[in-house]
């Protein structure tokens, strides 16, 4: 079964086409880094925009790339921008009513998910995933390809979203979460005690708002050196790091599962795989990571998760619409 997905969920501007959930036969990309990084971070309007102008462009280059040949269209409801998804829908509409395909509607977080079944043709759930982007940072227990539980989520900030807004404190250039990658490279992680994310009733919950204001503070009171920068930028990383993997690995504890996954944007930070690899050794567990190319928002993630989608082969119907706030939880009871 062949399935074509699109995604426009923010500023990516993505199809692809994949057989069976794991066999990417065409995929496109398009960035719109160049047209947010004047703003220093994404413009909904500036997004939808160019959602508009280059849907019309990659889809049928992947359509032809793949034969023309497909059994159905997906694409993303939400979560994400509302301008940027209701663009995607209408098209995705279009195409679907005009080659008399079924339309199925994937949840965006389910689409980073199912990047993984694109990396590791063998995995099967259960298991757990966490799930850190830029909107979004979640541990997720995928009981089966149609039925997962969100164990824990931000209570404020997303990791990516404080990474990127620590990123343009420190004067880095949009989008922040590779160039604070790369400055921290610089800098000693223990220099600085930025304090974790709090630990309370909902214990595998994270709140990154902290961590990232006490940065803004610490930039105030000690100077701005390239030295000083590094270091911060270093141990704001560091804390950031710690708490993704504690809670992680308590999740894996608590479930009893021994397979524990990364996906989403900041999956491909190398210091967060470096420490998601060493917290499995420690815990006994199998983990398994996205290709780089899969951590970003991209078509075929979209398509795979269709694939394996609750609503199944046949679809959901024309009249789907954009959902900002999908809720995952929710995502299996699709009409």
């Amino acid at each position: 079964m062949r399935i074509l997905g699109i995604e426009t969920s923010c500023d990516e501007t993505a199809a692809a086409v994949v057989e069976n959930g794991r066999q990417v036969i065409a995929e496109a990309v398009y960035s719109q880094i160049p047209q947010h990084a004047f703003y220093g971070g994404v413009v909904p309007e500036v997004a939808a925009r160019a959602h508009a102008a280059k849907l019309p462009v990659i889809v049928p280059q992947v359509l032809e790339e793949a034969g023309g040949n497909i059994d159905a269209v997906a694409v993303t409801y939400g979560p994400g921008l509302v301008g940027a998804l209701v663009t995607g829908i209408a098209f995705a509409k279009g195409l679907a009513y005009a080659l008399q395909r079924p339309l199925i509607g994937v949840d965006h977080i389910a689409g980073h998910i199912a990047s993984l079944y694109l990396s590791h043709r063998s995995l099967r759930p259960p298991f757990v995933c966490l799930v850190a982007s830029g909107g979004h940072t979640e541990i997720v227990q995928v009981l089966s390809h149609d039925t997962m539980q969100i164990l824990g989520t931000t209570r404020d900030d997303a990791a990516g979203e404080a990474i990127d807004k620590v990123a343009r404190r420190l004067g880095l250039p949009y989008p922040g979460g590779p160039h604070l990658e790369e400055l921290a490279e610089h800098g000693h992680a223990d220099a600085y005690d930025v304090p974790q994310s709090f630990r309370g009733q909902d214990h595998l919950d994270f709140s990154f708002s902290g961590p990232k204001t006490a940065v803004v503070h610490l930039l105030e009171n000690i100077g701005d050196t390239e030295a000083v920068r590094a270091d911060v930028a270093a141990s704001f990383l560091e804390s950031v790091v710690e708490v993704l993997t504690a809670n992680t690995a308590k999740a894996c504890r608590e479930t009893g599962v021994h397979k524990v996954c990364l996906a989403g944007g900041v999956s491909a930070n190398h210091q967060l795989r470096k420490a998601m690899q060493q917290m499995a050794d420690r815990e006994g567990l199998q983990l398994f990571l996205p290709d780089p190319k899969y951590c970003g928002d991209n078509g075929a993630m979209i398509a795979s998760a269709a694939y394996f989608a609750p609503a199944g082969p046949t679809g959901r119907p024309l009249f789907l619409n954009a959902d900002p706030g999908a809720d995952l939880d929710e995502y299996r009871h699709q009409d």
